[in-house]
């Protein structure tokens, strides 16, 4: 009976000489129907994809990051799009060699002058999994329990990269033009910071991008079990403060008391970064943070976020935070520093009177805007140095930073956000909520300034999938209705420009 509706609604829809003047649900509901017949074959195929172990973090895996591309790349050619395997250098290991780093995907399919052109951006690689991690199932092993799609990768961000694809498969399926031009750009080394992806973006800006209407990012998640659409993340600084005092490490009984111990320095550094709120101590790092506008304070009163469920999940007491609104802003509106830890201390189970020679803190600074990570980095360094003075220590300071990414923010009256919030009304039947993002994606803030192309982002991932964590998954309501999130995304958009 169902293969019998579809045959009846493509030809009506075959009838008509342009998808564009026909209702919304005779072009899309095909697409829907198609998407619900062959869930059972979509989720088989992300199976196949998580059981790669593509985790980025250890150079014995960037072999099944070069698998899990060419999987991606069949997959396009199979739909008629034509691929690129872009080289972007070598990457300096620790040890001194250099290694090829994976290739960046390119892609494309063949291109209408009259439609608007959009780039769609993922990653197929992972963060590091084993079962002996705490997972519940083999973290390779797609293994689906109460509707939920348990695996590394599945929400981030193999299973968005393939609801895209399989969006575009079901037009084809289904015998319809998919209504923009499409281009991808698909990596393998997101997790570790995406290298080499910047000066590829440079490169190809006139050639790769110069058609590119639209950037579309889905490597993120809602905020709550309602859908989303982001339009900010936080950049990130990250810092490691070095204390370096004697030659050896000294015995506590012998020497203590005698020597300043650079342990003693580090808490006190450490110490003086934040109070107890929450609140960033170093001086002026507050002022160049972009002021709330009654607009932007409107946007976080119909976000559903219940803070008693997000106590019991977490397992904290309590918030710095009083109300949800306030909560929501410290995470991803206003800056934040997290101390991580500290290198050469003595961390292991049982007692040791050691008296560390060396220790190294390390803390990072999520930022917003206005704020601009080298200002950042000497207003901290400043800071550190004068607080150490003041310890009147014979020990020597050095403080360095390694990761340095902006934050990203999009407008939301843009035709990306429109066209995003009515595909979401059309699929899940109520208005999204306009959330941010308070980790890093930086490759949203370089496509934006690198291509000065609209940037979106738009997530299908629950808010409890556990990106990076054990018993990572998405659901598979999630992983069906947002492939036909997508396609009807592509619909929208298209239409939305014929409108204008």
């Amino acid at each position: 009976m169902a293969e019998i509706l579809l045959a009846v609604i493509m030809l009506l829809h075959l009838s008509s000489s342009s998808s564009s003047s026909l209702p919304t649900s005779t072009v899309l509901d095909p697409l829907f129907l198609y998407i619900d017949e062959h869930q059972n074959e979509f989720v088989q195929r992300l199976g196949e994809w998580v059981a790669v172990k593509s985790d980025s973090s250890h150079r014995v895996h960037w072999g099944d990051i070069h698998r899990i591309l060419n999987m991606t790349a069949d997959k396009i050619k199979e739909m008629g799009g034509q691929v690129e395997f872009a080289d972007i250098g070598t990457q300096q290991l620790s040890d001194g060699e250099s290694l090829a780093r994976p290739p960046v995907l390119l892609a494309q399919f063949e291109r209408d002058l009259n439609k608007p052109t959009l780039c769609i951006y993922g990653h197929v690689d992972v963060q590091p999994a084993k079962k002996e991690d705490g997972w519940a199932t083999d973290p390779y092993t797609l293994t689906e329990l109460n509707g939920n799609l348990y695996g590394r990768g599945a929400t981030d961000n193999k299973g968005p990269v393939l609801a895209w694809l399989h969006a575009v498969e079901t037009y084809r399926a289904t015998k319809q033009e998919v209504p923009v031009n499409l281009k991808f750009i698909i990596e393998g080394l997101e997790e570790i910071g995406s290298d080499g992806l910047d000066e590829l973006t440079r490169q190809r800006n006139e050639s790769f991008f110069s058609d590119v209407d639209y950037i579309v990012i889905s490597d993120n998640v809602w905020v709550s079990r309602k859908p989303a659409l982001t339009y900010g993340t936080r950049g990130s600084s990250y810092f490691f403060v070095e204390v370096e005092g004697p030659k050896l490490d000294l015995h506590s009984g012998v020497f203590g008391g005698s020597v300043h111990e650079p342990m003693t320095d580090m808490i006190a550094l450490l110490g003086s970064l934040l109070d107890h709120t929450g609140k960033i101590l170093v001086p002026g790092i507050n002022e160049s943070v972009a002021p709330l506008t009654e607009e932007e304070k409107k946007l976080y009163k119909d976000i559903h976020f219940d803070i008693e469920e997000m106590k019991k999940a977490i397992e904290v007491k309590s918030f710095l935070q009083d109300n949800k609104e306030e909560i929501l802003m410290a995470r991803w509106r206003y800056p934040s520093l997290s101390i991580h830890g500290i290198e050469g201390a003595f961390s292991d189970s049982g007692s040791k009177t050691v008296i560390p020679r060396r220790v190294i803190g390390k803390f990072s600074i999520r930022q917003v805007p206005n704020m601009e990570p080298s200002v950042v980095e000497r207003q901290v360094k400043e800071h550190l140095q004068e607080v150490f003075a003041k310890q009147k220590s014979p020990n020597s300071l050095k403080v360095t930073t390694s990761v340095s990414a902006k934050p990203w923010v999009a407008n939301l009256n843009d035709p990306l956000y429109i066209a995003g919030r009515k595909a979401v009304k059309l699929v899940f039947g109520e208005e999204p909520e306009l959330i941010r993002e308070g980790s890093t994606i930086p490759i949203a803030n370089n496509f934006q300034e690198v291509t000065g192309k609209r940037v979106m982002m738009l997530p299908i991932g629950g808010h409890d999938d556990g990106e990076h964590s054990q018993n990572e998954k998405i659901s598979r309501y999630n992983f069906i209705q947002g492939t036909k999130l997508f396609a009807a995304f592509f619909y929208e958009l298209s239409k939305l420009q014929k409108d204008q």
